[in-house]
Order: C-alpha cells, then structure tokens, then sequence
C-alpha cells in the first residue's frame, strides 16, 4: 500500500499544519516498511492545543449530563461504523494480528464507551453530607493525555472518554509508533459532533512535546499510561504547577500456581496469557510462581505449550503472535533474554534471535525460562516481549514473599481450585488487580497499581471521578 501523509495535528476542530515541518517516519512492525508520515510536535503547538481547550472550557463544563451523554453515544455510533477501519489501522502499526485486533485491541473502544456510559448515567455530582454542607464535584479543567502504543486505542478511550463525561476539555499526544489509531480516534470525534476545542491532539516525543504539556500551566491535570522511568519524568514535570498526575505503569505480575490448581489447564493460561499481544501488556503474567511440587510437571507442560505458540503475519487470521513494535523493543527484549542466560536461567523453549522464517519484521522467539531466582535481571525488569520466568516455591508464605518482591503492584493471578486460599492470597498481594483461576475483572472495574505501577485508577465510575475536582459549599 502507499504511505499515508499525516502530518497534521487536530487543534479547534481542524486539521491543522504544524508551526514547524519535523517528519517522523511510521513503520509497519511485520515488515518494516513505511505506511506513514506524521509530524512531531513543538512546544509551540502544544501551546496551540492548549489555548483552544482552555477556552473551549468556560462552555463544555457547563453543559448538562444529558448533553454528555447524548455526546458519548454519539462516538459510539460513530465508533461502530469505523470499526473495521480501526481493527485495520492497529494491525498495520502496531502489528497485532488481525483477529486479535478485531476481538481485543478494537473491541475495548466499544466496551469502554459502554462502561462510561453507565458511569455517567448514575453518577450524583451532588452529595448532602451528614454536616448538612452539600459537596459538589466539578470537572478539573484541561486534561493532557500520554498514551502509549501497545494497546493504543484502550489507553486513548480510558483518558478521552472520562474526561468527556466529565465536562473536562483535552490535550491528547498519543505514542509516535501507534500514531494512526489515536488520528482514526480524532476523526470519530469529529464526525460524532463533539464541540470545538473540546477534544486536540498534537504527536509528538515525550521529551519534547509531552513535557511541554505536563510544565503548561493552564493544564490542570495530567493523566499518562507508559513506563514507570516516563511516568517519573511526567510527574517532575507536572510538579512545577502543582497539577494533579494520574499514571498507569509498568509491571511485573505473578502468577502463583499452587498444587491444587487445575495445573494443566493453569499453565496454559499462564504460558498464553503472557506471549498474548506480543507480550507487550502491562499486566502480562510475566513470573510463574510454582510450588514446588508440582515443578516438572509445570515445566513439561510450559516447554510443549510454549512450543506450539505460532508467530506469524499479523495480516492473517488466527490464534499466532505478531512482531513487537519497532527496532528498539526487539533489542531491548534480546538484551534482557541474553542477561537471563549470563545470570544462570536455563532457557526451556524459545531464546535469542528470531523465529525460522522471519528475516524482515521485528519478531520474537517466544522464550520461557526456568532455574530462575527473583533476584535475577529477567524477573525484576519489565521486559515486554513473549518471555515467561518460572520460580518455585516451597509454601504459600514464600510464593506471597516472591510475589510481593518486586518493585511493582500492577496485577496478580492466582491458581488453586481451594477458594479460601485463593481469598487468603489475594488480601496478601499487594497488586492493584488480582485475576483467580483465569476470571478476568470486569470492564468497568478500577483499573490501576501499586508502587512503581501508578497512581489513580482508570476505568467505569472510579475513573470519571480521577477528572473530577471536589468542592464543598457550606449549609445556609
């Protein structure tokens, strides 16, 4: 296909050029070949973005909750009709293969948009508190957006669509590797009616436009998904205004199989869960916790399972992994597989380089690691890639202590068909989220972490209130 020219930046309800020409070349993951020119991004026209979403404030806040809503269903109708389109967009940057595109990465737009609909149609911004003072709450103001490109339209629709319902207006600078989708996102917007200013976009890099962003004093908030070293430099940013920052980051999960789980069907849970998208989730079950004696058993059926992970074109159909994102992921990922075997780990299935076959295209041997202790590279850093450590442990006290040994809290998954252990376990992890025997939490359930995971939540009413302000009037 031709590469698309899109250079332009949505700010007041129009396509715009940017102030100055800063090229940046979009490459398709599986092939390596152009599909698109974007421009990055100045100061300059973040400043642009930012002016037209502070005035478009004064009215948007006002509006009613049924304005909003009317609003939100709009996207929906609008989003339903693109739906193709986005499924294709996501495959084309991002490399996801198409029917997990299609079932996954664009289905949250839809799921989402439900979820926020049912929050904002019960949500009371007025409460009578036992003093007899009412407490009002009140969108925050201008929003900057960061979001990142392994799951480029759920990050979009949990920042974007909150901040609507809420009568909050936005800045939104989506990752320049999955710039398409966020473009796609912006057209949507438009075509479903939403007001003038309300909504802009500006790509760009994180250090030059998106700090620009976080430091812009008339941003009132900053909401950023991506890694935890990112989030740091959002939240330093940010602090010089004295603006509130929500951040989604990395992680690290366990996923503790006891020996009375349904142990076959657990590790394969286990073993897809973490090579699902490449490897490239957040909240990828990326450390198998085993005790130890169901150990070999765990380690044959990981090595078969492991085994017959396809990995292929993200073009075709099917249950196959597609490439990671660009040059620099693929590298980072051989730099941490080749660490995990110089520290000791015994490579069960998968290891450096490339699967057979794929000379062009940034794809990884999914990789699963046995011998490994918490203390090593692999089982401390978020590798993001198709690659899974297993520990043993010798009791629940231990597999709690190695679980919690880790500088994050994003998401936990336990495996044991004894409930009141999976109950006690999960009190005891210290995770934002924690997945039992493979039951997913709802979509419109708090979405968040602990530690270096983030702060806030995203997702249903917990998410509205993040782009909430509170205030308080006095009884009279």
């Amino acid at each position: 296909m031709n590469s698309q020219d899109r250079r332009k930046f949505y700010i007041n309800g129009a396509w715009v050029d940017p102030l100055e020409p800063n090229d940046f070349d979009v490459l398709n993951p599986a092939t390596e070949k152009l599909v698109a020119t974007i421009s990055m991004g100045s100061p300059e026209d973040i400043n642009l973005a930012v002016s037209a979403a502070r005035k478009a404030f004064a009215s948007f806040s006002m509006t009613s909750r049924q304005e909003r809503l009317e609003l939100l269903q709009s996207i929906l109708e609008v989003y339903k009709k693109r739906y193709d389109e986005m499924v294709e967009t996501i495959t084309l940057e991002l490399g996801a293969p198409v029917s997990m595109s299609r079932r996954s990465q664009a289905a949250v737009g839809v799921s989402h948009l439900q979820g926020f609909l049912k929050a904002l149609e019960s949500f009371n911004p007025r409460q009578l508190l036992d003093s007899g003072d009412t407490l009002v709450r009140e969108p925050i103001g201008v929003c900057g957006l960061i979001t990142p490109w392994n799951w480029p339209v759920n990050q979009v629709a949990l920042k974007v669509l909150p901040a609507l319902a809420a009568g909050c207006t936005m800045v939104l600078k989506p990752s320049e590797l999955t710039p398409l989708s966020a473009l796609l996102y912006a057209e949507i917007l438009h075509e479903a009616g939403c007001p003038q200013g309300v909504f802009n976009l500006v790509n760009g890099e994180g250090p030059e436009a998106g700090a620009a962003l976080s430091r812009h004093p008339d941003v009132d908030m900053m909401s950023f998904t991506g890694s935890t070293r990112a989030g740091i430099a959002v939240s330093r940013d940010a602090a010089g205004t004295v603006k509130k920052v929500a951040l989604e980051l990395g992680g690290k999960s366990p996923n503790i199989l006891f020996a009375g789980a349904d142990v076959e069907k657990a590790v394969k849970r286990g073993v897809y869960g973490c090579f699902y998208n490449s490897g490239q989730s957040c909240n990828a079950p990326t450390r198998m916790l085993v005790e130890r004696s169901i150990y070999p058993e765990v380690l044959d059926l990981a090595r078969s399972i492991a085994a017959s992970q396809q990995v292929g074109d993200p073009a075709r159909e099917g249950r196959h992994i597609g490439p990671v994102v660009s040059a620099l992921q693929y590298q980072r990922i051989q730099a941490l597989i080749d660490a995990g075997i110089r520290e000791g780990a015994t490579v069960l299935t998968g290891g450096p380089g490339k699967p057979g076959g794929f000379e062009n295209g940034y794809y990884v041997r999914p990789t699963v690691f046995c011998d490994v202790s918490n203390d090593m590279s692999i089982a401390q850093e978020e590798i993001f890639g198709p690659v899974l450590v297993i520990i043993p442990f010798d009791n629940e006290a231990e597999a709690i202590r190695i679980a919690n040994d880790t500088p994050y809290g994003l998401a936990a998954y336990v495996e044991t068909l004894d409930t009141s252990q999976a109950e006690r376990v999960a009190e005891r992890l210290r995770a934002g989220q924690v997945y039992i025997n493979g039951v997913e939490c709802a979509v419109d359930s708090p979405f968040g972490g602990y530690k270096l995971s983030g702060l806030g939540r995203e997702g249903g009413i917990h998410g509205l209130e993040e782009f909430l302000e509170t205030k308080v009037i006095s009884r009279h």
